[in-house]
C-alpha cells in the first residue's frame, strides 16, 4: 500500500517533532501561505467531514521549505564563484 501525501506529511511532522506553527513557518520560507485550519485538515482522519487531501504542490513546497529550514538558504551563484576563486 502506497503512502498518501497526507501520510508523508504526518510522518515527517512526528519524526521531526514539528508543531503546526513550525510547518506554517517552513512553508513561508518558500513563499507559500497556509492557515492553521487548512493545515489541520490534512491531519484529520479520512472519514472526517473537514478532511482535505494534501496535494502534490503543498507537499513539494513543504519539502523545499524543509530543506531551507534544515540547511539554510542556498548562497547566490555569484557568491559561490567568489568562494571557489578564494579557495584556489
Amino acid at each position: 500500500m502506497a503512502l498518501s501525501n497526507n501520510d508523508v506529511l504526518k510522518k515527517l511532522r512526528v519524526a521531526l517533532k514539528l508543531r503546526d506553527d513550525d510547518i506554517i513557518e517552513i512553508l513561508k520560507l518558500v513563499d507559500f501561505r497556509i492557515s492553521k485550519s487548512e493545515l489541520g485538515a490534512f491531519f484529520r482522519r479520512e472519514d472526517h467531514p473537514k478532511y482535505m487531501e494534501c496535494g502534490d504542490q503543498i507537499l513539494r513546497n513543504f519539502l523545499n521549505g524543509l530543506v531551507i529550514h534544515l540547511r539554510g538558504p542556498m548562497p547566490e551563484k555569484d557568491n559561490l564563484k567568489k568562494q571557489k576563486k578564494s579557495n584556489e
